[in-house]
């Protein structure tokens, strides 16, 4: 019997045969921490060791200031600077500070991430970075002290589940409908502890942004780590940031074609629609056309699932399509993931266009997924977002969040309530 790609990473990160339900050591590449909840890592670590103990490997250690950045607090700001010293005197290099942007995209864009690589991280979304084919999880604080030691931690060998996408979107309809549709089709429990590989010609064909987005609900469903091998141009830019190497490893970490796998499922996405998860959960999910005409007061596009150039520049050619204004109705505000996606946004014009259509273009942060951010909505509030979570006050008590994808967004904010982006891009 074949094996699956996470049991081919998990062997070459533990150096022997595993399979599925062994509870495995495994060497970590990467131990990540972000501004939020780094702080607790640093102080649990050198109470236990003491504060002259020296990590396993400075190299291999990553800080990211991505949540609450610039500090909009002293609270915030002392714990920053408590991972600033750390880093100093651990002679840590790879803290990206607050003006980078969100962790798994900064590390991704600085050619840190391999397919195979094993990364621990405070986000519960670190498993996006199965985009590239990496071992990536959230965990908590003292599982990331405690790789500090020796540079390993152990993990339960999971099942995997194959998840097959055929066909091409329509206008209008983009990888966050897919993803949408999916959340919704299996629930919240639906990937309970799976490792999931996306695997068709839809997933061959799909953009690094378009593969980001698919893997960044995984955690909404209860999935361990989603997992694609990269290819086609994928592959390339992989290679480009973070060496040849990246090819060899990709080929041999895909998975055999005779895996065995606990469920495969097909979607077909030539006839999918526009799709929103509706209040207060991210598989109340309903159509778009359903829904329409429900009046709005904030719409956010952003986040580590759509803040990519693609998902920007969708949201774009929406506006300018709906004439180039939002409503004034509606508060909207728009966040790239990186610096670097922020640069392309502003040389190619699309920022100046955002600012003249009433819109606020901020500096690359995690913003509106907490209601830590600057953006909070008050009680009684509706709002849009590409976000990944719509729980009941999770960006303001008592507010209300529907998720969907940037076009439909941005259809919602120069129309002034959801709105299908169809009826727009005409």
């Amino acid at each position: 019997m074949g094996k699956t790609s996470i049991v081919k990473i998990m062997e070459r990160a533990s150096g022997h045969p595993v399979k599925v339900g062994d509870r495995v050591w495994c060497n970590i590449d990467w131990a990540t921490c972000r501004d939020f909840g780094g702080a607790n890592v640093v102080l649990q670590f050198e109470k236990e060791m003491g504060k002259d103990a020296k990590v396993w490997d400075p190299d291999k250690l990553a800080f990211t200031f991505d949540l609450q950045a610039p500090a909009h607090s002293e609270k915030v700001a002392t714990n920053q600077k408590i991972i600033r010293e750390f880093c100093k005197k651990q002679g840590v290099t790879r803290l990206f500070d607050i003006n980078h942007g969100i962790g798994q995209h900064v590390m991704l864009e600085a050619g840190m991430i391999k397919p195979g690589d094993v990364v621990l991280g405070t986000d519960s979304h670190m498993n996006l970075l199965g985009a590239v084919g990496s071992f990536a999880t959230g965990v908590g604080n003292s599982d990331i002290a405690a790789s500090y030691i020796a540079g390993t931690n152990w993990f339960r060998v999971p099942e995997t589940m194959k998840i097959e996408v055929t066909g091409k979107f329509k206008k209008g309809v983009c990888m966050r409908d897919l993803l949408t549709h999916i959340v919704g089709d299996l629930g919240a429990g639906g990937m309970d502890f799976l490792a999931v590989e996306f695997t068709g010609e839809t997933i061959e064909n799909a953009t690094l942004d378009e593969r980001i987005t698919l893997c960044s609900m995984v955690t909404e469903m209860s999935g361990k780590v989603p997992l694609i091998m990269p290819n086609g141009d994928v592959l390339k830019w992989l290679v480009e940031r973070a060496g040849p190497e990246v090819a060899k490893l990709a080929e041999e970490l895909k998975a055999d074609p005779d895996a065995e796998y606990c469920k495969v499922i097909r979607y077909d996405v030539t006839d999918l629609e526009p799709l929103a998860s509706c209040p207060d959960a991210p598989d109340n999910v309903k159509p778009v056309r359903e829904i329409a005409g429900t009046v709005v007061d904030q719409v956010h596009i952003g986040s580590c699932s759509n803040g990519r150039y693609e998902d920007i520049k969708a949201a774009h050619e929406v506006l300018m399509a709906g004439g180039g204004k939002v409503s004034p109705k509606v508060r909207t505000i728009i966040t790239p993931s990186t610096t670097e996606i922020q640069l392309r946004c502003v040389k190619e014009g699309m920022a100046e266009d955002f600012l003249n259509a009433g819109i606020v273009f901020t500096n690359p942060t995690c913003a509106l997924c907490t209601a830590e951010h600057y953006g909070a909505m008050p009680s009684g509030d509706v709002g849009c977002s590409t976000t990944n979570r719509n729980f009941i006050g999770k960006v303001g008590k008592g507010s209300h969040t529907y998720l969907m994808s940037p076009m439909t967004a941005m259809a919602t904010a120069v129309k002034g309530c959801i709105t299908d982006p169809r009826d727009i891009l005409k």
